[in-house]
Order: C-alpha cells, then structure tokens, then sequence
C-alpha cells in the first residue's frame, strides 16, 4: 500500500515538473499577459503524500504518583522495571517485542486553499489560507513484563492554516517561493492494549493543537488563467495533553500500575505531531 502511495505520488510530481522546462523556455521575455500574472486572487487544489521520519528512541512516559510531571518509572512489588522489555517506534503487532512492530504510516493528503497574491515588477508577495486533511499516523508502543503491549496512535483529522509567501517570477509564467504560517490542527488519538486486567480511560481526545509549517515551491503558468505546481511543507503542532488513565479493573492491588498511587496515566513521549508535504497544485487565477 505504501509503495503503490509513493509510486501514485512519484508519477503525479513528474507530470506536473515536465510541464516546467516547457514553461520555462516561454518566461524570458516579457508580454502584457504575463506582467499580469501571478498578480491578484487565485484558489487551488492540491494532493500528495504526507511522510513522518523515524522517531529513533521514542518511547511511553509514565505519572505514577499523579503529580501530572511523566516522569516516574512503572515498578513492580520487588522493585524491578515493569516495562524493561522496551518500547518500539510503531504501532505493536503483539504483546511481546518478538513480535514486532509496524511502522509509522505515511499518507495522501489533500486540500484546498484560497489566496491573494501581490506582484511588483518580478518580486511576488501575497496570503493565502488553506485546509487538508491528511492519512499519516503516528504511533508509540511499550511492552511489559506480564508480557502486554500499549500502543498510543494519533493521526491528523484535519488542518485549517495561513500562510503569508513571498517569491521571484524572473518576467512572469514561473513562479519559485517560499512560505510559512501558522494553523491549527484536529489530531485524533487511539490507545490499544492487550492488557486485558487493568482500567484504560483516554483523556483529552481529539482536541485543537496549534502549530505552524514552512517550505516553498515552484508554479507555472500553463494558461493565463491555469496554474501548475510543487510544493515543499514541514509542519509540526504541539500535541502534549492526550494521555490514558490506568485503573484497577480487576487487577489486584499489587499491580504495577496501582502501586504508587492506586493508578498511573500514559503518555506519548513524543510532544510534537510533526510531518513533511510533499505536494502537487493546480490553480485558477481570477
């Protein structure tokens, strides 16, 4: 699946970058028609491939006296780490490291934006806003002794931003920008446990994290009116408060997790939802 993503993706790119040497070999003189573009207001839509890197040494972080700090450390009655078996960069595939995990899942993404651009001679400035939705997530996995796993996973819903981008069109029909805003962001989160004893409660599900993203592009004039591009996007946004609280269930009062304080909350040790866009636009110039 992720192969026929990137593979879909790949072949979107390419078309959309062959139509700019053609382009480019219009762009070196300057015409009335192309002294009006990328000047005024425009609406695109865009699709592409949403990839998260390796979050080499993530791992779950505990609140076992409930004190709210994540930095405590699941004991059990003789004193030994109840998670020494580790934690993994994915999402579990059983109760055990041996059995492995799967990797973080890249994604489509897509989206729509409405914007307004600004030209003074070959320098372009201008705002835009812009809403995606993306298929990426992100998971972190521990394991414990009993054996068990726990697996927190978050993906991003959707995403309202606004950009502000400024760029240089050598005499029209290309443009090459860079942008960066802020935005917020809808991030859905999920907790999976094999752990069939214990209580598991999420806390503050699918809650608004704010954040921002920066990158650039390329554009072409293929009309005066129809644009084509390649966009570049890191964007992160601060996801910090999800976290499942773990109750006794039918457990008895010498589980790990009830030690301390008669129960332990969960959290992601990764603070931040970040990602990286790579995308194709294609536009309309009013």
């Amino acid at each position: 699946m992720k192969f026929a993503q990137l593979a879909t993706t790949a072949f979107g790119l390419a078309a959309v970058a062959a139509a700019f040497p053609a382009g480019a070999q219009e762009i070196a003189t300057s015409t009335p028609e192309r002294d009006s573009h990328f000047n005024g207001p425009y609406v695109q839509a865009f699709g592409g491939l949403s990839t998260r890197g390796n979050d080499n040494g993530d791992s779950l972080r505990f609140d076992t006296d409930g004190d709210g700090r994540y930095d405590n450390t699941v004991n059990t009655v003789a004193g030994d780490n109840a998670f020494s078996p580790g934690f993994c960069n994915g999402r579990a595939r059983g109760a055990t490291p041996a059995d492995g995990c799967r990797n973080d899942k890249d994604g489509a993404e897509y989206g729509v934006r409405f914007g307004y651009d600004k030209r003074m001679g070959n320098f372009v400035v201008g705002g835009l806003v812009e809403g995606v939705k993306s298929e990426a997530k992100d998971a972190t996995s521990g394991f414990s002794t009993t054996p068990a796993s726990y697996v927190i996973q978050r993906k991003l819903d959707y995403g309202l931003s606004g950009r502000i981008r400024a760029g240089y069109t050598p005499n029209g029909g290309a443009l090459f920008y860079v942008t960066g805003g802020g935005g917020v962001a809808k991030i859905d989160h999920s907790f999976l446990t094999t752990n069939t004893v214990n209580s598991f409660d999420p806390q503050r599900n699918n809650r608004l994290a704010w954040g921002w993203q920066a990158g650039g592009g390329a554009e072409i004039m293929v009309t005066n009116k129809v644009s084509l591009g390649l966009e570049y996007l890191y964007n992160r946004y601060s996801d910090n408060k999800y976290n499942v609280e773990v109750g006794p269930g039918t457990a008895p009062a010498t589980n790990p997790f009830l030690i301390d304080s008669g129960s332990t909350r969960i959290k992601g040790g990764d603070k931040n939802f970040d990602y990286h866009s790579l995308r194709a636009t294609v536009g309309y110039r009013f």
